[in-house]
């Protein structure tokens, strides 16, 4: 492979991986410390009727109509939880899950029914999404990226994550004390005057927004992956939430590289020259690491606390 097929072809794809699944691992840190985790999962999947009528409605598939769209499905999605929950007797996470399966389906229903799926947004690309064409046209060779045609020429989709990511990680830092308070005290931020519903609410729209800009790239399995795993996987190697937010963006660093190489090149170890999906082969490099740090996590791994507890064992018996 020449360096203008890297830069072509696979850079962009992993620019674009490792952008998505560090937005969404950054805020999943706080989903998953919140017990919020499953909020990521329905919003992945309620934003894709969304999606739809945003680009009925638009005529395009032009980034802010369709976010837009996401985000009215995801409030209509919250209404609905609520109303199934009290009307219905049902506890919230049944409640969430009849109403994001259901709208999910309508989704795949609209795009079926409608001129959608000729707008690259079919079924197919909703599940897995569209990340092996993501190209960057005009590169040759690393100085190019300096030139304002190849800026001109940046995929559309990495542009929008980079804007994304970059706006996630500036909120996340002007408002880190808010957040940390809010996640792991909620009662204390109440009566330090703190606006604890409205920083919930506005981190299940930061949430929409990175599923609505990783959506279309990467599909919706792995926006589920990643606004889980990096977290939950940052999660077992710290106590602290800074090194954790760190680690959740190494993590999803790892799992978007590693996987789009081992999906792009890892067939040809075998001799097949077919490639595997890199979405999926993402997801499943991310589960790797969340149960590589659960067994061998310094603190809370399986094998940290087995040597604790036969620790304690011999000391007692001795």
């Amino acid at each position: 492979m020449s360096a203008a097929d890297f830069l072509i072809i696979d850079l962009p794809a992993m620019l674009v991986a490792v952008l998505a699944a560090a937005s969404c691992g950054l805020l999943g840190n706080f989903l998953v410390l919140r017990k919020q985790a499953l909020i990521g999962d329905a919003i992945s999947h309620v934003a894709l009727p969304g999606i739809v009528v945003g680009f009925l409605v638009a005529g395009s598939i032009a980034t802010f109509p369709l976010m837009l769209g996401a985000m009215g499905a995801a409030i209509l999605a919250a209404v609905l939880i609520e109303t199934i929950r009290r009307v219905g007797g049902l506890e919230s996470g049944a409640a969430m899950g009849v109403v994001f399966t259901t709208m999910f389906a309508g989704g795949i229903v609209l795009l079926e029914q409608t001129g959608a799926s000729n707008a690259h947004i079919d079924a197919e690309h909703a599940l897995y999404g569209n990340l092996e064409s993501t190209l960057w046209l005009g590169l040759e060779r690393w100085g190019d990226f300096l030139t304002w045609q190849a800026l001109s020429d940046m995929p559309r989709s990495l542009a929008t994550l980079g804007a994304t990511t970059l706006g996630i990680g500036t909120l996340i830092i002007l408002f880190y004390k808010e957040l940390k308070v809010t996640t792991f005290d909620p009662g204390l931020g109440i009566s330090l005057g703190l606006p604890v519903k409205s920083i919930s609410t506005a981190l299940i729209v930061l949430v929409a927004i990175a599923a609505v800009a990783a959506f279309e790239a990467v599909g919706s399995i792995l926006v589920i992956a990643m606004f889980i795993c990096p977290a939950a996987t940052a999660r077992m190697m710290t106590d602290n939430l800074t090194a954790q937010l760190w680690l959740s963006v190494l993590a999803a660093a790892l799992a978007g590289i590693g996987g789009y190489v081992f999906a792009a090149f890892g067939p040809q170890l075998w001799g097949s020259a077919d490639s595997l999906s890199a979405a999926g082969m993402i997801a499943v490099i991310a589960g790797a690491l969340q149960c590589a740090a659960m067994a061998a996590a310094p603190k809370h791994g399986a094998l940290s606390r087995f040597r604790r507890t036969r620790a304690q064992k011999l000391d007692l018996t001795a």
